[in-house]
């Protein structure tokens, strides 16, 4: 039988700090989100309709700016389409591997459809607030969706990577005008063999400030998780520094892997941002 571990070591491993301290509150929802890992292997056993249902469910339960709704989600399960889309998004086993993914897109085609049956105008989706309210609905209903997948033992990725060929992504998924591939999201029973860690984040006195910004301090929090994190990339076989790896990772145009276009690809979309 499984041991379920207790508040204060589920925070201890988040932070990888055994000081961290316990909560003065919790519940299973707190536990489900302290307990987040990203999972890269998968068994084959599929996701049944109604446990999909049930995540869409979670996500239309989200906050939406103004009840918009301006998103909508593409379940994906057809093998030959995910290897499709897998190449198209950095050749990611996890994607051919997993038996569902969901491509959350940012959708303003079904506010433009309900202007051009009434014959009014919709100058407003024009601009740059309307498409980042877009982006902003897609990644809370998307991270809705993690959490219930989560609560129910299924295991789950995101993959940004689904940006790096919108065009190509767009046309497998016949998404219209209007339509824009924001994160895909993997979901299924995670292979115990990969034992999936939870990798440790920053110290909340590096990104929780009291009034106003301050960045007094940022150097030693961060030196202070150079530390703690190089034990978790050391335990994944991974380079161990962390500040390496996030300034290479914005270091040059090329890491961006193709997504150093999304302003042109989102205009080509239906996406003017005015």
């Amino acid at each position: 039988m499984t041991q379920i571990a207790s508040p204060d070591q589920v925070v201890a491993e988040r932070y990888r700090d055994p000081a961290a301290g316990a909560p003065p509150e919790w519940n299973p929802v707190l536990q489900v989100l302290h307990e987040h890992r990203s999972v890269r292997r998968y068994l084959p056993d599929p996701v049944p309709d109604d446990v999909l249902r049930v995540l869409i469910s979670a996500a239309q339960s989200a906050p939406t700016s103004s009840n918009l709704q301006v998103w909508s989600v593409v379940a994906v399960r057809d093998p030959e389409r995910k290897a499709r889309l897998a190449r198209l998004a950095g050749d990611q086993e996890q994607i051919r591997q997993a038996p569902l993914l969901l491509v959350w897109t940012a959708d303003l085609a079904r506010l433009r459809g309900l202007a051009a049956a009434r014959e009014v105008p919709l100058d407003g989706a024009d601009y740059l607030e309307s498409s980042y309210v877009a982006f902003l609905d897609a990644a809370l209903a998307a991270q809705n969706a993690l959490v219930a997948a989560e609560s129910l033992g299924l295991g789950t990725v995101y993959i940004g990577a689904i940006r790096n060929h919108p065009e190509e992504v767009a046309a497998e998924l016949a998404l219209p005008p209007g339509v824009f591939a924001v994160v895909g999201l993997v979901v299924g029973t995670p292979d115990p063999a990969e034992g999936a860690r939870v990798k440790p984040r920053l110290p909340q006195a590096a990104v929780l400030h009291t009034e106003t910004y301050d960045p007094a301090g940022q150097n030693e929090r961060i030196a202070e998780y150079e530390g703690r994190i190089a034990e978790f990339y050391a335990e994944q076989n991974l380079a161990h520094s962390w500040v390496e790896r996030v300034l290479t990772r914005l270091g040059s145009v090329a890491a961006l892997k193709g997504r150093d276009r999304l302003r042109d690809q989102l205009a080509a979309q239906g996406f003017p941002l005015y």
